[in-house]
């Protein structure tokens, strides 16, 4: 009884008794900006890594592992390896060592760069703690954020050991899965540190702008969810690499509507692994979204709302026509590996605009976290 009491007793001194000074508050946002900008550049790693087909080129998961191959005997043990399986006997089986250096490398630096965030996140996390600046709230969630990037290192690799077994190539499921998990994680930092950064400044007291703000929450909602669906469908052409055939705009195989969107039995499969219908979804979806957002766009323009919100709401819709045009120039151009990486990274802008957009329209004493805003648009499968 008496090690629970002090177990108890230590447990709660771990925490500040009050929110963090503005100070403290402010360097814990920039702390989290930092993570959220280095898991931006951790996804278009992931981009590249898929679009250059790196990413089964280690065939190990070695969480702990920081350092590369250093010697010749080193490098011919994870070149044998690569060896045994289906990438490399049934896609690459002409490579040299010199080759397969050139995959592994970019694979090699995607991993430790996830591990960099994992680094960069838990120590001064631990740090505030040891500090006592952080209450208990925020612990929950610090931790919780710790604990979706732990499971989404694992999910990297539950979706990279399905293309060691029988087809060279990831399940588009677990992609989508991966994908989605990285924006969610990505939107959630981002969500936290403008928390934080709200609670270090001054209480808006424009309550016709505030009022305003109210009334463009839900549609902002919406198109943030939503920006989440496109990412997902998104996700699917590149895991089916559906991106490679229909190469033309606005017409796909000549129609609008073209023929065979439904030729799969159960029909539903045909949303999930009929190529043309995978496509054909990501351009409607990703069109609805363009609207969405030209709609948010003007309905603001009729209210009162504050300056941030006005140049943010501006900034998503130039965001969103910029990142139609990248999404049809890549597939007008068969998927180059740069245009692609381009339009990937176009995705990840909307999405932070979104999400900024979406905080500064929520009161401040209803700003929950992201994933309650905008969980109900969207089910991913995993």
């Amino acid at each position: 009884m008496l090690g629970r009491t002090h177990f108890l007793y230590v447990w709660i001194s771990m925490f500040a008794t009050a929110s963090p000074s503005p100070d403290t508050a402010r360097a814990m946002a920039r702390w989290l900006f930092v993570c959220a900008a280095l898991v931006f550049i951790m996804v278009i790693l992931g981009g590249a890594t898929r679009l250059t087909e790196s990413g089964l080129s280690m065939v190990e998961w070695k969480p702990l592992t920081l350092l590369p191959p250093l010697t010749d005997t080193e490098w011919q043990k994870e070149f044998a390896a690569y060896q045994q399986y289906p990438e490399f006997i049934k896609k690459n089986s002409w490579m040299e060592l010199s080759d397969f250096k050139e995959i592994y490398w970019l694979e090699f630096t995607h991993r430790l760069w996830g591990r960099l965030i994992g680094f960069v996140f838990a120590i001064p996390f631990a740090v505030f703690v040891f500090r006592r600046q952080v209450d208990r709230g925020l612990f929950w969630k610090f931790s919780g954020l710790l604990a979706l990037g732990g499971a989404q290192g694992a999910l990297g690799w539950f979706m990279v050991a399905s293309g060691l077994v029988d087809r060279p190539d990831v399940s588009q499921y677990r992609l989508m899965a991966h994908l989605f998990t990285a924006f969610v994680c990505f939107g959630l930092i981002v969500w936290v540190g403008l928390d934080l950064l709200r609670s270090a400044s001054p209480p808006d007291t424009d309550q016709k702008a505030l009022s305003a703000h109210e009334n463009m929450r839900g549609l902002t909602s919406i198109l943030t969810g939503f920006a989440l669906l496109v990412v997902c469908s998104g996700a699917l052409v590149a895991g089916l690499d559906a991106g490679k055939g229909w190469n033309t705009f606005p017409l796909m195989d000549g129609q609008l509507i073209p023929a065979g969107l439904y030729e799969m039995s159960p029909w539903f499969s045909n949303w999930f692994e009929n190529h043309m219908t995978v496509q054909f979804n990501h351009r409607v979806l990703a069109i609805t979204l363009v609207g969405l957002i030209a709609v948010n766009f003007f309905r603001m323009r009729r209210f009162h709302v504050s300056a941030r919100v006005r140049k943010l709401s501006m900034s998503l819709m130039h965001m969103a026509l910029i990142q139609a045009v990248l999404g049809i120039s890549t597939l007008l151009l068969t998927v180059p590996v740069w245009l692609a990486l381009l339009h990937q990274t176009g995705a990840q802008i909307v999405f932070l605009l979104a999400v900024g957009l979406l905080h500064s329209v929520t009161p401040a004493g209803n700003s929950s976290p992201i994933s309650a805003q905008i969980a109900p648009q969207i089910s991913p499968i995993a």
